[in-house]
């Protein structure tokens, strides 16, 4: 009981710090501007562990990988934290792989949250600034599922199909993660 109510504070609490690291990351890639409440956040929650890490790690081309290498860091140590409240049962050696997988988790599920979201304010309130954001974070996932996926009777059906497309994704992920970290 104790195991998952700490594994359960450590998911919230990394998810948090790595998933505005990845934020960070998009919101930059789609030269997304930081000047607005969500952008501001955004810096708060990973300036502390992005900033140092650029002077180490350079950007490639519109990618700040130290956004990208803060995240996996945030998720290697709750994987590491899990790893030694579990009793330590897998060897040591494949928890960066598990972090991966964690992290990749996280993606997943932040992507199927952004397209729920997109899919509802499309229908409620497609003007809206924060519509444009998100549509902005959509789109690159997105198009490529709108040339498969045919309109029907006007309707855009690829936000469901891509749903569909990340929970499989979910459960591969999930079955690959270390069980006594689940």
């Amino acid at each position: 009981m104790w195991f998952q109510m700490i594994s359960m504070v450590l998911d919230v609490v990394a998810g948090l710090l790595a998933g505005t690291c990845l934020l960070r990351l998009v919101m930059q890639r789609q030269r997304i501007s930081f000047h607005q409440p969500l952008g501001r956040f955004v810096f708060a929650l990973s300036d502390w562990l992005v900033l140092p890490l650029r002077k180490v790690i350079p950007a490639r081309s519109s990618w700040d990988l130290s956004s990208l290498v803060g995240a996996w860091l945030i998720k290697l140590a709750q994987v590491s934290l899990l790893w030694l409240l579990s009793g330590a049962t897998a060897p040591w050696a494949l928890l960066p792989w598990f972090s991966v997988l964690s992290l990749a988790q996280l993606v997943v599920s932040a992507l199927s949250a952004l397209v729920l979201v997109y899919a509802v304010m499309s229908w409620v309130s497609p003007g809206s600034p924060l519509y444009d954001m998100v549509a902005r974070l959509t789109e690159p996932v997105l198009r490529p599922f709108r040339r498969v996926v045919p309109l029907i009777g006007g309707i855009d059906l690829s936000p469901l199909v891509l749903l569909l497309a990340l929970q499989m994704l979910g459960v591969v992920l999930l079955n690959l993660q270390m069980p006594g970290l689940r």
